[in-house]
């Protein structure tokens, strides 16, 4: 996740990339363990995605969108509603029956809060924002990605300033366990 391009353009490309990952896991019959490993790494790229729309894209709609601050709110909401299904989701294994409620969960809770930014909150926000702002921002959203936690943390601060701060740390403590275990590596 690191595309190029202006904020909307990157946030939509990485809602691209889990939607195919989600089909992935819809792809594979249950209990296959496959689908953990692609469960894993769309929790990866869903939270690095979620901690650079916190740091940088819901201040922008709250600064530049009418009504901004209701808008990032429950978007917000939204993301602490699928960190939640995350966590749960980690300390399952893909044979558990509760893998496939947890994953159902996740798909749909991520697959509404997509349809609602791209129509809704993105087009908003093109409308307030002039393109040079937009690319500024879409270059602080790829550089929180790259030091984002991997990992749900879902006590940890969600606005800033405390979520910028935390994060890089949680990130680095995440993405050595990663390498150290193969989380999120298929075979």
């Amino acid at each position: 996740m690191g595309h190029g391009g202006n904020v909307i353009d990157e946030l939509v490309t990485d809602h691209r990339e889990v939607e195919e990952i989600f089909g992935k896991i819809e792809g594979l019959p249950p209990g296959h363990k496959d689908r953990k490993v692609y469960a894993d790494q769309a929790t990866i790229e869903l939270v690095r995605h979620s901690v650079a729309e916190e740091a940088y894209l819901y201040p922008a709609v709250r600064e530049h969108v009418r009504e901004g601050n209701a808008l990032a709110d429950k978007e917000l909401e939204d993301h602490a509603k699928a960190e939640q299904i995350m966590k749960d989701l980690e300390g399952c294994d893909a044979g558990d029956a509760e893998f496939d409620r947890l994953i159902g969960a996740l798909m749909s809770e991520i697959r509404e809060h997509i349809a609602d930014e791209e129509q809704n909150l993105f087009p908003l926000l093109r409308a307030s924002c002039s393109t040079d702002a937009l690319d500024q921002l879409g270059d602080k959203v790829r550089q929180a990605k790259k030091t984002a936690p991997t990992r749900p943390h879902p006590a940890a601060p969600d606005k800033p300033p405390a979520n910028k701060l935390l994060a890089p740390g949680a990130g680095m403590v995440d993405r050595l366990r990663d390498a150290l275990s193969g989380r999120g590596k298929l075979g």
